[in-house]
């Protein structure tokens, strides 16, 4: 029983952080002050339980995870908001919880032999941040296939977006441009173009004057909190992805 509050305990402020990332890609620390002082119930309750081989394991837990995203941050694999919830998800639920839901037993796929369930968590996040590139291929697919043909690689980044709804967000035109005497010109640009009210207006006149035409590629900021809220679910109820794909392909 008390894993499962342990779950439901966090829940709340993973999608709240998730609502934040996407609002303003911005998840601020008072979040993760109030998850860790709803979590330190349950840590005090294991620390009275289990005793000091509890109080060990999970200060390992924790510096290991502490020091595993802390290169990731160095690195800028990702923000620091998506580093402070693994670090507190060590500290609230250091292993995977056992729970059973009548006579179901989670997570379905067991525990992986790595036994740290913040790291299953980013694992799961990180296999799971696959599907999206999927997804747009897919959506451009079926959307507009004739223009999307054209550009395949753009497919799995982005999608079309007509010029007259373009409006300031947390996405970026995939390409660069510049105005020649035939009209403008698109090229790929690896840092991309910020879409600020000035080149919203420029693209808009362009378009209006007959210079360009349709729409362009722009690419969504998927915010990584939402991955990490995906990737805590999945860890619960089935376990370990990378842990069992490797498996299967190991019994194969």
């Amino acid at each position: 029983m008390i894993e499962i509050l342990k779950v439901l305990a966090c829940m709340p402020f993973l999608l709240y952080a998730c609502y934040a990332d996407i609002k303003t890609r911005r998840v601020v620390n008072e979040v993760w002050i109030m998850m860790f002082g709803v979590g330190f119930i349950f840590i005090m309750y294991d620390l009275m339980t289990y005793g000091f081989p509890y109080l060990i394991r999970n200060i390992l837990t924790f510096l290991f995870i502490f020091a595993f995203v802390y290169v990731l941050f160095q690195l800028g694999a990702f923000g620091g908001a998506d580093a402070k919830v693994l670090m507190v998800i060590s500290l609230i639920i250091p292993t995977f919880p056992a729970i059973m839901i009548g006579s179901t037993s989670l997570p379905v796929y067991g525990v992986p032999l790595f036994n740290i369930f913040a790291f299953s968590v980013f694992g799961n996040s990180v296999i799971l941040t696959i599907i999206v590139p999927i997804g747009l291929f897919l959506y451009n697919l079926l959307k507009n296939p004739t223009e999307s043909l054209k550009r395949p690689y753009y497919m799995f980044i982005g999608y079309i977006m007509p010029i007259s709804k373009l409006e300031k967000g947390h996405f970026r035109m995939i390409d660069a441009y510049s105005k020649t005497k035939d009209g403008v010109k698109f090229k790929f640009s690896r840092s991309g173009t910020e879409l600020s009210s000035e080149v919203i207006s420029e693209l808009k006149g362009y378009q209006k004057a007959g210079k360009v035409k349709g729409g362009v590629w722009i690419t969504p900021g998927l915010p990584f909190m939402i991955p990490i809220t995906a990737g805590f679910i999945t860890a619960v109820v089935f376990g370990d992805l990378i842990f069992y794909i490797t498996l299967q392909f190991m019994m194969m």
